[in-house]
């Protein structure tokens, strides 16, 4: 679905490299986390793929990245929305309608969607996202995990095959930021859309992500299963990147020799360590090995 090849890129008038000699692909259907501390090109990546880059952001622009087998240097924003859906981290600066249903229709009317196909894609979107009982409702009454979630649903309304997602959780409080990683999980497991999301909250990637991507100044430091990754936590506090909860327990029971295998990546699988440990257990997750970039 996505793929880099030997990309490099630098913002005009910037004498440093936002990316440097990304290579990488992600394959249909994934669900994929990227973290890593601020500026090391997690928001830059993103926008190769959706054609912000470099189509509104100018600068050097080195190697080559396809989507969906498109080149996104020689297509336009226009024909790649067809393929890719993006969400911000602020939905207000993405609503532009007063009314939930409008919203939705506002993306499908501007690439010239048939009136019928529309209403038909409206419901589809609403009923993919969970908020059919918000079709009527004003945009400015929603909370915040609603007003994200009818921006998810504007996006998946154009039926892209990918989306990115950049930091949708960072003004939710914690209920409303699982609220739409529910809302992801489902679109990526039951209608097959590829999700890329750049998040700080670590614990949620851990629990909903398959696959998570550690950037640092500008390259892909550490890209494996979301579990061989937190096997490296060390590393991560290293970087500033906060690792869940169950991880930083785990590994004072490990520190405690208390517990020799691998991290748990949600709140079940650290009980049933817990319970392991208790039982005289001690050998629940294997060790795997990951691959550094």
């Amino acid at each position: 679905m996505i793929r880099f090849n030997d990309v490099s890129f630098a913002y005009e008038d910037s004498a440093d490299f936002a990316v440097r000699n990304i290579n990488l692909h992600i394959d249909r259907g994934e669900f994929v986390g990227i973290i890593g501390p601020s500026g090391a090109g997690k928001s830059t990546l993103l926008s190769m793929i959706n054609g912000v880059i470099p189509h509104f952001y100018k600068g050097d622009y080195y190697g080559e990245v396809l989507v969906c087998g498109k080149d996104t240097v020689e297509s336009t924003c226009g024909e790649l929305s067809r393929h890719v859906g993006s969400v911000f981290q602020d939905p207000e600066a993405q609503i532009v309608s007063t009314v939930v249903e409008d919203e939705i229709a506002f993306g499908l009317e501007n690439l010239n969607i048939p009136a019928g196909e529309i209403e038909a894609r409206i419901d589809e979107a609403l009923r993919m996202t969970g908020i059919e009982h918000l079709r009527h409702e004003s945009t400015a009454s929603l909370s915040g995990g609603q007003k994200q979630r009818v921006t998810i649903a504007a996006a998946v309304a154009l039926r892209p095959e990918i989306l990115v997602l950049d930091e949708p959780t960072s003004q939710l409080d914690p209920a409303g930021s699982r609220q739409v990683f529910r809302t992801l999980k489902r679109l990526n497991r039951e209608h097959g859309i590829t999700i890329l999301i750049v998040e700080q909250k670590v614990m949620l990637l851990s629990e909903f992500c398959s696959r998570l991507m550690v950037m640092d100044r500008g390259q892909i430091i550490m890209d494996g299963t979301t579990r061989q990754v937190l096997e490296h936590n060390d590393r991560l506090l290293e970087l500033g990147t906060n690792c869940p909860r169950v991880v930083t327990l785990t590994k004072l029971l490990k520190d405690a020799s208390l517990w020799s295998g691998g991290y748990p990546v949600d709140v079940n699988e650290a009980e049933t360590v817990v319970r392991k440990i208790l039982e005289g257990a001690n050998d629940q997750y294997p060790e795997p090995v990951l691959p550094l970039q």
